[in-house]
């Protein structure tokens, strides 16, 4: 696979392993971590995630910024890989559920969320930077596209096991309490404390303690313990992430010094203690124009693709069938579970993908780049048109909390998920990684981390949003919800086939 590819991209790929696989056990339960932890019953959780989440890409201009300006790109990686795992480490120890001081827990969260955030703003846009640096050696010139579709194949490895391991990790210690697991009762538990719960829901919530191992005679002592157990194997999973990052700092590390540095390629660029000529300034301006106007499409898609953390994990908690692996030591069990389709399909497919463009090109179809995002973005719309059609029937959110949750018969099949999250990756496939391609052939050599910071910063704007979908998840029928999906994808889409051959021009 990595045959005739720049030396470094394997060892980058590496290094990023950690940051995918925080990312993806972040993707899987922080919702519902914030959720079950807090009480939050609105949106409250939501708007929280989509900040964290916006965090993350916003800050990866700054972390470009911060490269840019001091030339230390390496240097500013590492420090971001050290405030990660300390983000990691604030979560990962335990407090007491149902929180006693809502306010002091809450914060110290959100400072640990800052934390990973910042990190990943310093980290990830700049390692990006490297890895394009390596196509810039015209041995690999033309291997570019395909050299950034396997550093997102290779860095899902990890993102693949993330949501199981969380999972499995929740669901042995549950089990281990001399519980079992049920996706409801977390929810119904806060409500039974907190006195909200409708007689309907407390009627369901008694047989599902009496289901799960608790003493249905006092019931207040189970919703406590229950939900204190339950919690706590949320932070043990993020434990997890805390392993990775040090495998990640260990091979960064040892592979540091073998590693390009965008700095000398800006040297290069500018003519400092080199005989190259400086780009013109009106080719800089058209290449930066280019690029702001491909990020203002993907706010769209991204608003759209990133529902996987949102609505569709709380589709998939509230509507969808319980997938269930027996593992003998725990069983792979929740919503949480659905998250690890998105990397695996992302493993299996990259190939296929690969292997249909060179399939292209062989017959003389060349596909732009640009064209390829377009293409994406359509596939995205297809994908909840799936949803929308298999939503059909279900009652509203309101409604379902009402009846304190849905028996597995009135659920929906796991398949559908599934094979959303199948389309969306190919969709992915079409506009992620291609993007990274698009932003480093076409920056100006010495705007390369703020520009991929930019990239992300799209990406960030569009997560923002991302609460947005949770508001009309709880007011609105399901069905209509992914209509809305489906309208942003179309409008990025025809937006970006209408810049197409703009686009084309300024990259030949």
């Amino acid at each position: 696979m990595f045959k005739n590819q720049p030396k470094g991209l394997l060892a980058a790929a590496l290094s990023n392993m950690g940051e995918r696989f925080g990312f993806y056990i972040m993707m899987a339960i922080l919702l519902l971590f914030l959720n079950f932890k807090f009480d939050f019953a609105g949106s409250q959780g939501s708007i929280i995630y989509s900040v964290f989440y916006a965090a993350i890409y916003v800050l990866a201009l700054v972390g470009g910024i911060i490269a840019d300006k001091t030339k230390k790109y390496k240097g500013t990686i590492l420090t971001g890989i050290i405030l990660m795992t300390l983000g990691y480490i604030s979560l990962a120890i335990p407090t007491p559920t149902p929180v006693a001081n809502k306010g002091l827990v809450l914060t110290i969260t959100c400072l640990g969320l800052f934390a990973i955030a910042f990190g990943n703003g310093l980290f990830k846009g700049n390692l990006q930077a490297v890895v394009g640096q390596l196509y810039d050696d015209p041995r690999y010139a033309d291997k570019r596209e395909t050299g950034f579709q396997i550093f997102y194949m290779f860095i899902n490895v990890g993102a693949m096991f993330a949501p199981l391991m969380a999972v499995g990790l929740r669901n042995w210690w549950v089990q281990h309490n001399g519980f079992a697991f049920n996706a409801d009762l977390p929810k119904l538990c806060n409500q039974f404390l907190s006195g909200d719960i409708t007689p309907e829901a407390s009627e369901r919530f008694t047989q599902l303690a009496s289901s799960v191992g608790g003493d249905v005679t006092n019931l207040t002592e189970f919703a406590n313990r229950y939900l204190n157990v339950f919690v706590e194997g949320y932070h043990y999973s993020f434990g997890i992430a805390i392993i990775a990052m040090l495998i990640s700092l260990t091979i960064f590390l040892v592979n540091k010094a073998k590693l390009p540095d965008p700095s000398k390629k800006a040297a290069v660029a500018t003519g400092e203690g080199s005989k190259a000529v400086e780009m013109p300034a009106s080719e800089v301006r058209q290449r930066f124009w280019a690029l702001m106007s491909v990020f203002a499409v993907v706010i769209f898609f991204w608003f759209s693709f990133h529902q996987n953390g949102q609505t569709l994990t709380l589709f998939a908690s509230d509507y969808t069938r319980t997938i269930s692996l027996n593992l003998g030591f725990t069983t792979l069990q929740g919503a949480e579970v659905f998250q690890a389709f998105n990397p695996f399909f992302v493993v299996f497919l990259t190939p296929v993908v690969i292997a249909f463009f060179a399939w292209l090109k062989s017959r003389n179809i060349n596909l732009s780049t640009p064209r390829k995002i377009a293409i994406g973005m359509g596939i995205a719309a297809s994908a909840f048109v799936v949803m929308a059609l298999g939503s059909q029937g279900l009652p509203t959110y309101e409604a379902r909390e009402a009846m304190g949750g849905l028996e597995e018969a009135a659920r929906v099949t796991p398949w559908l998920l599934i094979g959303t999250y199948l389309i969306l990756t190919i969709a992915e496939l079409f506009i992620s990684p291609l993007g990274l391609a698009f932003v480093s052939k076409v920056a100006p050599p010495h705007m390369q981390g703020l520009m991929q910071g930019l990239w992300l910063t799209a990406t960030a704007v569009g997560n923002q949003l991302l609460f947005i979908g949770v508001i009309f998840y709880q007011h609105i029928p399901i069905w209509a919800t992914w209509s809305i999906f489906v309208a942003a994808c179309l409008l990025s889409m025809c937006t970006m086939l209408g810049m197409v051959k703009w686009l084309e021009r300024i990259t030949k």
